[in-house]
């Protein structure tokens, strides 16, 4: 069907408004409306305008018309007209970055200890794009239209294979669900479960921030459960009122506990006798370096624990590749939840990691980043003990950062501070705290730096503290 003609027509590749019935002419009127884009900032520098022929068809022009306008833009310095036939905006003439209203940012820290940052230098280029060009070269047509809402079979399939094999889960491709990294998979669960009756979500404390105003903004109360060595608190827990709780039992974040054996039988038996449900954020698991593996806790009981799993700590956060295995009575509705939320992860990305995972390219890269990480947990921990010997970490067995209590005379607001002015990036402690009422400390995250980083970070960290010493 032909596009009708009214007295104002916008071009789909280059907006532009022109007035038929108008008495100014329309090479005019384009060059107008152009100009006007160009001085507003809407058209930056070096941005490719449509040719000549494909503007003219797309506004129902005479080629002409375009042309005598492209010409006398050209002619004033708004764009140039480039070798193969093509038009560009004028770089002298784009209005500049800084006056379209951006606010200045601050320049990051030179050295960042940032938590939750892996060495995506590392990522396996190679290994990947090997994945990408089977799944482009062999997948069936089909596969690339509307899923079911739990995601792509073969990435479903890969995965459950892989960790019952790893982690000791129990899942079946049936009751795995692929989602946009945990954050949407905490979101849709969080939605799902207030919806089903649930009213209260118990979180270690301290523990990840993120996800308790998204908690409140479902419906949610939120409490903090204190964390001990061996976990959560599960008498504390019994006693919230918590329908559902959310652990980090292989290593809590951020104080690196790891939940026992003991307390993991105490979590399953409180879920049982409250007919609650414990959700179990497997973060970091791969990534241990001083102790065996320990099993994740939905293999002890599948439908009292919904296990998340991400890609964003392994491989990349960009990805926003993450999984949840579900209890059978929950896969329907949150199936239905993600349709509804975004009708999908991307299939070309789920089918790639699929293959990745299937042939074994996973476990070859996690086999090669664990010695690279635990190299530079080992210097920062030695770093810490030689350089800051008051800040003693905890937490060090396995993932991607370590946690240090502040000594009495010394406060995560100074040190923070100080420590930005010589531009190190350190975290307090603090924000974790579901109360802010715990003890001082700081949060290093190691997986994104260099050794020599790690190592010149800790010089500048034992500067800071020395010269806040000195004005005691």
């Amino acid at each position: 069907m032909g596009r009708e003609r009214t007295n104002s027509v916008a071009g789909g590749e280059l907006l532009v408004e022109l007035r038929r019935d108008g008495s100014v002419p329309l090479h005019q009127q384009l060059e107008g409306g152009i100009r006007d884009r160009i001085r507003q900032g809407l058209l930056r520098a070096d941005v490719v305008l449509p040719s000549t022929r494909a503007l003219a068809a797309d506004l129902g022009l005479s080629r002409g018309v375009v042309v005598e306008a492209y010409q006398q833009l050209v002619a004033e310095g708004y764009l140039v007209s480039r070798t193969g036939g093509y038009t560009q905006v004028a770089p002298a003439a784009a209005r500049p970055a800084e006056s379209l209203g951006t606010t200045a940012q601050a320049a990051p820290p030179r050295i960042d200890f940032k938590y939750s940052r892996p060495d995506v230098s590392q990522f396996p280029r190679a290994a990947w794009l090997r994945s990408i060009r089977k799944v482009l070269n062999e997948t069936p047509h089909l596969s690339f239209a509307y899923l079911d809402g739990r995601g792509a079979d073969e990435l479903r399939i890969a995965l459950a294979d892989y960790l019952n094999r790893v982690r000791g889960t129990c899942a079946t491709p049936e009751n795995m669900l692929i989602c946009n990294g945990f954050a949407q998979g905490s979101r849709l669960l969080l939605q799902v479960l207030a919806a089903t009756g649930f009213r209260r979500l118990a979180v270690e404390d301290p523990s990840d921030n993120e996800l308790r105003d998204v908690a409140i903004a479902a419906g949610l109360d939120v409490v903090g459960v204190p964390v001990l060595e061996s976990g959560v608190d599960v008498d504390a827990l019994a006693r919230s009122g918590a329908d559902v709780v959310l652990v980090t039992a292989a290593h809590q974040f951020p104080t690196g506990a790891v939940t026992s054996a003991e307390t993991r039988a105490a979590l399953v038996a409180w879920a049982a006798e409250r007919d609650a449900l414990i959700v179990e954020d497997d973060y970091d698991a791969e990534y241990r370096y001083d102790r065996e593996p320990i099993g994740a806790m939905q293999g002890l009981a599948p439908e009292r624990v919904v296990y998340a799993g991400t890609a964003s700590k392994t491989l990349a956060p960009g990805l926003r590749l993450g999984w949840l295995i579900l209890p059978s009575h929950l896969v329907g509705p949150m199936s239905a939840a993600k349709v509804s939320d975004d009708r999908g992860s991307p299939v070309l990305d789920q089918l790639t990691f699929a293959d990745f995972v299937a042939r074994g390219e996973f476990d070859r890269h996690l086999r090669r980043m664990r010695p690279r990480y635990r190299v530079l947990r080992d210097t920062l921990v030695s770093r810490l003990a030689e350089r800051v010997p008051e800040l003693r970490p905890v937490g060090v067995s396995a993932g991607l950062h370590v946690m240090t209590w502040l000594p009495p005379n010394l406060s995560e607001a100074a040190v923070t501070q100080a420590a930005r002015e010589r531009g190190l990036g350190i975290y307090g402690l603090r924000p974790y705290w579901v109360e802010n009422a715990g003890p001082e400390g700081l949060v290093f995250g190691y997986g994104g730096l260099t050794e020599k980083a790690v190592v010149e970070g800790i010089e500048l960290l034992a500067e800071t503290v020395a010269s806040l010493r000195s004005t005691d």
